[in-house]
């Protein structure tokens, strides 16, 4: 039954039973019973419910709309017109807004006989939806639905998905934003400074006196770097200790210069936390536009090799992008060309991470992560491959090789034991992705409801329609469509309503912040309260401590992932340990 039938039909089921009591008048004997259950129904729905005639009289309303708005049950009662309705509202500050522009717009649209709703602010700054349906013959119905709190609820979401947790700073997709906006303005003849920004031996403080101390030490610094810059400039924190910001209407490299003299001036300040005196120093690398480049990423990438300079110099100082910064990218070119033959050369392996059900301990999946054994450098982390894999467009053939090899793998494994293969933004984009999947499914004999394809945030911001339009052909498959890392992108509700992921992995960031107070605790249960109401699985990645677990699971988080219970390990570890006599065991 579609919403407007379902509507059509509750307000013919009002004008057959009116209600009984003073609102409604009178009714034989014969509806009495139905008029006083309809009456009951009505008056305890979460929403208010008018019904008005052809006149735009009112004929009845429910006790919830009455009490929504702070309204006199003396003023509502049927006969009343809309508008003298509406002054009342305005007089109680339940109706922001010009009365009669609403009556006509309304009238508008009823007489038109097309359905239509918005939106409604009280003056204490509640927000409601209303949904207007015409009735034939004239007149119509209306909800009135109280969405403040889900509002704020997705306000903040959609805030969290661009600032960081910790700092409250714009994080790297709110600072790419921001750089491209101001790059087109560079493009008419401005300038501006991209500063890279490192805290140097930082880790030593996490080392030395605990996280939750290199925490408030991070707080700090974002606090003076605030104080070290203008109001149009952006500071980001990009994860870490690495902060960026972008310097606009800098008119000579030395206005850049004396700022990055005047942040260092700033952080090198003795810090006192929780009765430790801290001291702090800094790296900056700085590329300036249009000089060094006019492309955000490469304006990025530029400050980044200054401040790998500035590292290289001894720290403590600050460096500007020279163009001999590149014998670096000579380097990452070799890397390239050395990934090219590592596939020929099947010099990749791949490692499997456990992820248990917090309720039951059980192991419910295996993440299949990526390992390269180069022949001469060792063991190459991802972090340093998959990127120029992406770039190259490698990831196509890459990406090809693991969900071969992990359908392969584990197509024997317990069919209660789901596999988890990460998909890139290149490789969703490739046309022949569905095809892929499903010849690993099909040449491995793997079932597809044991295959969950991990896509990240970004991904759903790139030509979204195509996008979705792939992963509903991989649904239709049978595969479980996961979003990793939810937090740290651009994340947003309406990529949750618009596709209905199977799982949401929760960014390890979080999980680590855990333990710095309230916020961190309502975030995480925030999510995992989405997920539950989305029928989706909440995920925690990056779990290291029992405290941590304890408070996963008081949280309401339905999985875990990270070393607390075990690290990545090839798959004949895996089989060894976890998979015995064709039982998933959880000890190690």
């Amino acid at each position: 039954m579609t919403e407007n039938h379902s509507r059509e039909s509750f307000a013919a089921s009002i004008l057959q039973f009116p209600p009984v009591n003073a609102r409604a008048g009178t009714k034989s004997e014969d509806h009495k019973d139905h008029s006083a259950l309809l009456d009951t129904v009505l008056d305890n729905m979460s929403q208010g419910v008018l019904l008005f005639d052809a006149e735009a009289r009112l004929v009845f309303c429910n006790q919830r709309y009455i009490d929504m708005y702070g309204l006199s049950p003396e003023v509502v009662v049927p006969g009343c017109g809309l508008r003298a309705l509406l002054d009342h509202r305005k007089a109680v500050g339940a109706f922001c807004g010009d009365p009669e522009t609403y009556v006509t717009e309304l009238a508008e649209d009823i007489a038109q006989g097309k359905p239509s709703n918005g939106i409604a602010k009280s003056a204490d700054g509640r927000v409601f939806s209303i949904v207007r349906t015409p009735m034939p013959g004239g007149g119509w119905i209306a909800t009135h639905e109280d969405i403040t709190d889900r509002q704020r609820a997705e306000e903040r979401i959609v805030h969290m998905a661009r600032h960081d947790a910790l700092t409250d700073l714009p994080n790297r997709t709110m600072l790419r934003e921001r750089l491209e906006y101001e790059l087109k303005r560079v493009k008419r003849g401005e300038s501006l400074a991209m500063l890279c920004l490192d805290l140097d031996h930082f880790k030593s403080v996490n080392d030395t006196l605990g996280h939750p101390i290199g925490d408030e030490l991070l707080k700090v610094v974002a606090e003076r770097l605030r104080g070290c810059t203008r109001a149009p400039d952006t500071i980001a924190r990009l994860g870490g200790d690495e902060f960026a910001i972008i310097a606009t209407g800098v008119e000579d490299p030395s206005d850049a210069a004396t700022l990055a003299k005047r942040i260092r001036e700033s952080i090198t300040r003795p810090y006192y936390i929780d009765g430790h005196q801290i001291l702090a120093d800094i790296s900056i690398g700085i590329s300036v536009a249009p000089v060094d480049a006019v492309e955000p990423d490469l304006l990025i990438k530029n400050a980044d090799m200054a401040l790998y300079g500035a590292k290289a110099d001894g720290r403590g100082t600050y460096r500007f992008f020279e163009p001999e910064m590149d014998a670096r990218m000579k380097a990452r070119r070799e890397l390239d060309m050395d990934l090219r033959k590592a596939l020929v050369k099947d010099e990749f392996e791949l490692y499997y991470q456990p992820l248990v059900n917090l309720q039951n301990n059980e192991i419910t999946a295996f993440e299949a992560l990526l390992r390269w054994n180069h022949p001469v450098r060792g063991l190459i982390s991802p972090a340093d491959f998959i990127p120029i894999a992406e770039e190259t467009g490698l990831i196509i053939p890459l990406g090809e090789w693991v969900l071969r090899r992990a359908c392969r793998e584990t197509a024997n494994w317990p069919d209660g034991i789901k596999v988890a293969v990460n998909l890139s933004p290149v490789q969703l984009k490739s046309r022949n992705l569905t095809e892929v999947v499903m010849n690993a499914l099909v040449t491995s004999g793997m079932a597809p409801n044991r295959l969950q394809l991990e896509i990240t945030e970004t991904v759903l911001m790139q030509n979204t329609f195509n996008t979705l339009a792939t992963l509903q052909k991989l649904r239709a498959l049978g595969v479980q469509i996961a979003l990793d890392d939810f937090g740290t992108g651009y994340s947003s509700l309406s990529y949750l309503r618009s596709f209905p992921f199977d799982k949401i992995k929760i960014d390890r960031s979080f999980i680590q912040d855990l333990s710095n107070g309230a916020e961190p605790l309502a975030i995480v249960h925030a999510v995992a309260g989405l997920a539950k109401s989305l029928n989706m699985i909440s995920t925690a990645e990056g779990v290291e401590t029992e405290q941590q677990l304890e408070t996963l699971q008081s949280l309401g988080c339905v999985e875990m992932q990270g070393y607390l219970f075990s690290k990545a390990r090839p798959p004949e570890e895996i089989v060894r340990l976890f998979l015995q006599d064709g039982k998933c065991a959880t000890g190690t």
